[in-house]
């Protein structure tokens, strides 16, 4: 199989010039053309009635599974995955560390050409003492296997090149290209990341570069190919009314 993946902190829709506009999110995302979309910064009351996260999944043909991370007045925020393909599982896990920021992760089995591909999406916290802990309890939670195919994206927060967070996530998923991405108007950190299990199934990464992409966020958004071939396929079929459960973990604490 080939597909395309990307990730993006949207900044809750608003731009570097600070204006709110859901259209400039979407013609990147049109741009981008990708199968998979990990998002981060999701408001889920949103500015449109409709929500942002359900505006761009009908506008981009895509289901959309949104990862409320943070409850408050004004509604809920987090993250979220857009995909073309049908989804099988979803699960949510709390990655909160004390009394910092909430912060979780949004994980989702897909079927995906006959087979079953794992996606994650997350965004860790501000503090370097948090991150390392947050993704030790993401790799617990996500138990990758070898044989399956695991995505992980997402906004890490990690400034530093040899951050441990990322060191805690090499281990599992090898390490790979990282273009800066943070901020659009001088990309210098590599904020946003893509991690694919096994390794050489990524092909290739960027960041992706635009006159939208500039100003639609503070961050860009990086996309990037992924070839694999499974070795197990699955006979298992979805009907058109399906719709997935959310579930309970045992890893960290429920959010919803």
């Amino acid at each position: 199989m080939r597909l395309q993946v990307a990730s993006y902190n949207i900044h809750r829709g608003f731009g570097r010039d600070g204006r709110y506009d859901q259209d400039r999110i979407l013609r990147v995302l049109q741009e981008m053309d990708a199968d998979i979309v990990a998002l981060q910064e999701v408001d889920f009351s949103g500015q449109d009635p409709d929500q942002i996260l359900t505006w761009l999944a009908v506008k981009l043909g895509m289901t959309a599974i949104g990862g409320p991370v943070r409850t408050s007045e004004a509604g809920k925020y987090g993250n979220a995955l857009l995909t073309r393909y049908p989804v099988r599982r979803v699960r949510r896990w709390d990655l909160s560390v004390g009394t910092h920021e909430p912060r979780g992760a949004l994980a989702a089995d897909l079927l995906c050409q006959g087979a079953i591909i794992h996606v994650v999406t997350t965004h860790l916290g501000l503090w370097p003492q948090e991150r390392p802990l947050q993704a030790t309890r993401l790799l617990e939670c996500l138990n990758v296997k070898r044989e399956d195919l695991t995505i992980l994206m997402g906004d890490l927060n990690e400034w530093h090149v040899w951050g441990k967070s990322l060191r805690v996530i090499g281990e599992v998923f090898g390490s790979t290209a990282s273009p800066p991405t943070f901020p659009t108007v001088w990309p210098m950190l590599a904020l946003d990341r893509i991690w694919v299990c096994p390794p050489q199934a990524l092909r290739g990464i960027h960041a992706h570069h635009s006159g939208e992409s500039l100003t639609a966020s503070d961050h860009l958004p990086v996309k990037a190919e992924v070839w694999y071939e499974p070795v197990h396929r699955t006979g298992f079929a979805i009907g058109k009314g399906y719709e997935p459960a959310p579930t309970s973990t045992s890893c960290g604490r429920s959010m919803l």
